[in-house]
């Protein structure tokens, strides 16, 4: 049977599970791929790119599992099991809270925890229908011991461990990375050494990811083989970037053969065969750019403001006029090339709306606009929030460029695996309680352990990926950059972190919120810089800010609205 009476509470949920889900695209994006981007390993629109066919694979693929914790192991759904429409209508209610609050937190650039979010709606529901016994506060085993594995308890210990340990995980690997690879002499030719083996340990954190996780496939595996295909697996992809992509870094990065290309890397090791390198034609820039272009060393800023600062004091004695100032300020700020960014959409062309090349714009920007930003200058500029950004940049130390180079592959490798893994575990925020709603219609009771259909996994995942498409660059604005220097280097030490912290919590299926493992590792990674003023505290505290209001603000309009609706006078 279906209860066709309550078609009007599927409707609504279907259209605020999408927004939740669009939220989440648009506001989590960021954890992802902020570091690659503002590093310069990719752009933005490359991001973008992998981020949609990475999201869309790890929530349609492994985001089961997450979404049934969130479904089930909050709200003790036994107490609705004789009314079953009413915890239909609590999570209409809880979807709608946490979608809107991430719409409001979405728009002022408030890098908030989706999963805080939904959180916060279903405990409200829970309260607002039952009182404080519909909500699961701590799980106990059928002997009556603790388990923490079970209600809201396993949330709140992730927030707490997730941050501390993904800043754990990052600082290690920077700090094996800075005094294995960064500081030592020829840096470069360790960095090579080291490229496979990092590759193998991101590639098994993956296979990891898809056998202990699972999703609608079955493992038949036993528990002992299990650790071998993870390491066999990743020793594989190791190999095949031994063979093939090493040969090229090395005659790219070492020997700096200019004419090679991207594809040339399937010629693996016959690159190693090939000749002197000709001289390069003049107008050549190469393969390896600078990284750090526009940020100054602590000597180069001090310098700049000492001679700003003469400039002025000399103009008020009234020995220099204003043109003198203007002609000395433009000729030091020429002194660091800035970043040029390349409009996709172009100028709007003149003519009517209904011209064939005016429509043409308009439909490119309606598809593009959202991809055709420039985060990496707008990373730069001040704001209440951002505070000095070169001061802080200035205390963090610059690596050699070549060395950076060969950490851009990882670093696109370790966004993929955290992208991939935040499809797995935040769809869950959005289809978790549109499950529920979708059942509860479908068959007028709760199941009990149904797993989420495959259609409605699709459902958030796409929606996801509309959500980051569309609006991804706003958050990625107040990440990155703004939080402490990024390079390729330090990137890939922040997302593997995160990525391993996540994998951890997806094994013990705990719901972590990726904002918090990704702060957790930047702040890590930006402390192993020898000064804690190389992070902008203000802007950790703004992230900080918003985990903590966000559950008590969606709890509070969820449970309002659940009890307004359930306990008002009706005939």
């Amino acid at each position: 049977m279906v209860f066709h009476q309550y078609d009007y509470l599927l409707a609504v949920g279907t259209i605020f599970a999408f927004l939740d889900a669009w939220n989440i695209g648009a506001n989590d994006v960021a954890n992802s791929w902020a570091s690659s981007v503002s590093s310069r390993s990719i752009t933005y629109l490359q991001a973008m790119c992998g981020a949609s066919l990475m999201e869309f694979s790890g929530a349609l693929g492994v985001g089961g599992r997450v979404a049934d914790t969130i479904r089930t192991k909050v709200v003790d759904v036994k107490a609705f099991d004789k009314r079953p429409a009413l915890l239909m209508l609590g999570m209409v209610c809880a979807i709608m809270s946490s979608s809107l609050y991430l719409t409001l937190a979405t728009r002022f650039g408030l890098p908030v925890s989706t999963t805080h979010s939904i959180l916060g709606g279903v405990l409200g529901m829970g309260m607002g229908a039952l009182g404080n016994k519909g909500i699961t506060w701590v799980g106990y085993h059928k002997s009556g011991a603790l388990n923490l594995k079970d209600g809201v308890v396993q949330v709140f210990l992730a927030w707490i461990i997730a941050p501390v340990m993904s800043g754990c995980f990052g600082a290690i690997i920077f700090l094996a990375t800075k005094y294995g690879v960064l500081l030592r002499s020829n840096p470069t030719a360790k960095g090579l050494f080291l490229v496979p083996i990092y590759f193998w340990l991101t590639s098994s954190l993956i296979v990891m990811l898809l056998l202990w996780k699972g999703g609608d496939y079955k493992v038949n595996l036993h528990d002992a083989q299990i650790p071998g295909v993870i390491v066999g697996v990743g020793a594989g992809f190791a190999l095949l970037i031994t063979i093939f992509l090493v040969p090229w870094m090395y005659r790219v990065v070492v020997k700096e053969d200019w004419q090679l290309k991207s594809w040339h890397i399937l010629q693996g090791p016959l690159l190693l065969r090939r000749g002197e390198v000709p001289p390069p034609p003049e107008n050549f820039t190469g393969v390896v750019r600078n990284y750090y272009e526009g940020h100054l060393t602590r000597e180069e800023l001090d310098a700049r403001r000492s001679r700003n600062a003469a400039v002025v004091t000399d103009d008020i004695e009234g020995q220099h006029d204003s043109k003198v100032v203007s002609e000395v300020v433009s000729e030091q700020s020429d002194e660091q090339p800035k970043y040029v960014h390349k409009s996709l959409i172009g100028p709007k062309p003149d003519g009517p709306w209904y011209a064939p090349a005016v429509t043409f714009w308009w439909l490119k920007w309606a598809v593009l606009r959202g991809v055709d930003q420039d985060i990496v200058s707008s990373q730069s500029e001040k704001s209440v929030i951002a505070g000095d950004v070169e001061e802080i940049h200035a205390r963090a130390r610059h690596f050699d460029n070549k060395t950076e180079f060969l950490y851009t592959f990882l670093q696109i490798m370790t966004a993929a695996a955290a992208s991939f893994t935040h499809g797995a575990n935040d769809v869950a925020n959005a289809v978790g309680p549109y499950a529920s709603i979708y059942q509860i219609w479908k068959t007028e009771k709760i199941p009990s352990k149904a797993p989420v259909p495959t259609w409605i996994l699709a459902f958030g995942g796409v929606a996801i990926v509309i959500g980051l498409w569309t609006y991804g660059y706003h958050i990625m604005r107040n990440l990155g950059n703004r939080v402490t220097l990024m390079s390729p280097s330090r990137g890939f030490s922040m997302e593997l972190g995160s990525v391993i912290t996540v994998v951890m919590a997806t094994r013990l299926q705990l719901p972590v919120s990726t904002t918090q493992c990704i702060t957790g590792a930047i702040v890590g990674v930006g402390l192993c810089n020898g000064d804690w003023r190389a992070i902008n505290w203000r802007m950790v505290a703004w992230i900080y800010m918003g985990w903590f209001i966000t559950v008590p603000v969606t709890g509070l309009f969820s449970g309002i609205m659940m009890g307004f609706i359930t306990f008002s006078p009706h005939w």
